[in-house]
């Protein structure tokens, strides 16, 4: 079922409820109403035939208004019946206890089937009677049993009424739903910078499709961004390999001696460390992406992990430099522990460290920690050709690499992997830099002692399973 349909049953049957309550209402009240009437009217013939009688002393039947199958009799103190104005018509009867109520002063009023009546006490010549009116409102059931019928054609009728136009306006409430749909139908990937159109603003449909139009913004930059990650990652892997090529083929134009064969080897051993460089780091941006919420958070020593990452690096390139200062040591312990994936920080460490060493002219990296009451600060400084103001905003992007660090050997993969793993702990990277005399990369982290909350959204659109191992 349909939501417009759906929208037309639920808008019948609550408008034919409240119609019906109101018809049942009518009907009820008019019946008290009627019932009330004829009451009264049994109450008057009750009194005027007593009066009748106290003045003349012998009623005729033919002086009292008639009403259908009616019945007026009197009983003595003695209960016997001086009375009866109807002597074919059904006398209506009287328990003892009603008999008794009447005695005591009280007006009853009773009902059996359809003959409806009203008993009271009146007092002729100093003697007490009682008299009893009874009759059948034929009048008044012939109005209530139109009034019937005029309440329930008149409901049939309503909820026909009430079904099309439930119809008409579900049909104009969901005529935006539709135009949305069919717009939305137009959208695929060749054309997802298409957006919705709202032809009714400040409503909730328009709120929605502002919510769907942010939606398609961000798969826009998701799927842009993965075009140029393929892109750059290509031509990153086809470099190296036409390296290769050409280093075999030339080899292979001519006999060589052994000590060429080894240095032609020697060439393509560093290119292919050069690629596997690369695949390992392609491979853990990939990783930190597809895998953020499978990772486990445990208390990690951020001095033991900046003293490891001191050693990856210097195992690495052993004529590098790196000086860790610890600038205000907390006064306890626990304050080092940061909650997180240890050889992830130890990675994101080892980037920084190393990118600070190879765009340094000495080949050195001065890292500092230091505690603030509300974040621990790691910086990384170095003083190296610096970062120019219009490329600071692009260095966290994979691949990008300033034009002034061409010559030196890199693959813009570091930083944006190091971005990743930050943000996967909920900390933040701040660069300061000065062109031809350094810069300096700060990570600030939140001192807290829960696990941090769950990892934001993931950058690139990547949907293939967990990669294998990083390369040796």
């Amino acid at each position: 079922m349909n939501i417009r349909t759906r929208l037309t049953l639920l808008f019948t049957l609550l408008v034919a409820s409240i119609m019906l309550l109101f018809s049942l209402s009518i009907y009820y009240l008019y019946n008290q109403y009627r019932e009330n009437e004829f009451q009264q009217r049994l109450e008057s013939k009750a009194m005027l035939a007593v009066q009748l009688r106290d003045k003349v002393g012998q009623l005729s039947r033919n002086e009292l208004p008639t009403i259908v199958a009616e019945q007026v009799s009197m009983y003595d103190q003695q209960e016997r019946e001086v009375y009866r104005s109807k002597p074919t018509n059904p006398v209506f009867p009287l328990s003892p206890a009603i008999r008794k109520q009447v005695r005591q002063g009280r007006m009853v009023r009773m009902r059996q089937d359809t003959l409806e009546a009203v008993a009271m006490r009146f007092c002729i010549n100093d003697q007490t009677h009682l008299v009893v009116a009874s009759g059948y409102d034929q009048f008044g059931f012939n109005k209530l049993d139109r009034l019937q019928k005029i309440l329930f054609f008149g409901w049939l009728l309503s909820l026909v009424v009430v079904g099309v136009a439930g119809w008409l306006f579900s049909s104009d409430a969901l005529r935006p739903v539709a135009e949305l749909i069919e717009q939305a139908k137009t959208i695929s990937a060749t054309n997802i910078h298409q957006r919705l159109r709202v032809g009714r603003q400040r409503d909730e449909l328009s709120l929605l499709a502002a919510t769907f139009n942010d939606m398609l913004q961000r798969l826009d930059e998701a799927f842009v961004s993965q075009k140029h990650f393929v892109s750059h990652a290509s031509h990153e892997l086809r470099t190296p390999l036409a390296i290769m090529m050409s280093q075999i083929d030339v080899a292979l134009m001519q006999k060589r001696t052994t000590a060429e064969y080894e240095g032609a080897l020697d060439e393509l051993l560093d290119t292919v460390k050069s690629m596997i460089g690369l695949v390992n780091g392609l491979i853990e941006l990939v990783r930190a992406n597809s895998d953020a919420a499978t990772l486990t958070y445990q208390p990690q020593r951020i001095d033991e992990l900046l003293w490891q990452a001191r050693a990856n690096v210097l195992s690495k390139y052993p004529a590098y430099q790196v000086d860790i200062d610890f600038e205000s040591m907390p006064e306890q312990e626990e304050e080092l522990i940061l909650l997180g994936e240890g050889p992830l920080l130890t990675t994101a460490f080892q980037n920084l460290i190393e990118n600070g060493c190879k765009y340094s002219s000495d080949n050195s990296v001065a890292v500092a920690l230091a505690f603030t009451p509300n974040q621990m600060r790691v910086s990384f400084a170095d003083k190296g050709v610096g970062i120019s103001k219009a490329d600071l905003p692009h260095i966290f992007e994979p691949f990008y690499r300033s034009e002034n660090v061409m010559a030196i050997k890199g693959n813009g993969i570091g930083l944006a992997l190091t971005q990743r793993i930050i943000d996967l702990h909920q900390g933040r990277i701040q660069v300061e830099s000065v062109e031809r005399k350094g810069t300096t990369v700060t990570v600030l982290f939140p001192l807290r002692e829960q696990a941090p909350p769950t990892p934001p959204p993931i950058v690139l659109n990547d949907t293939t399973s967990r990669p294998s191992p990083s390369f040796p």
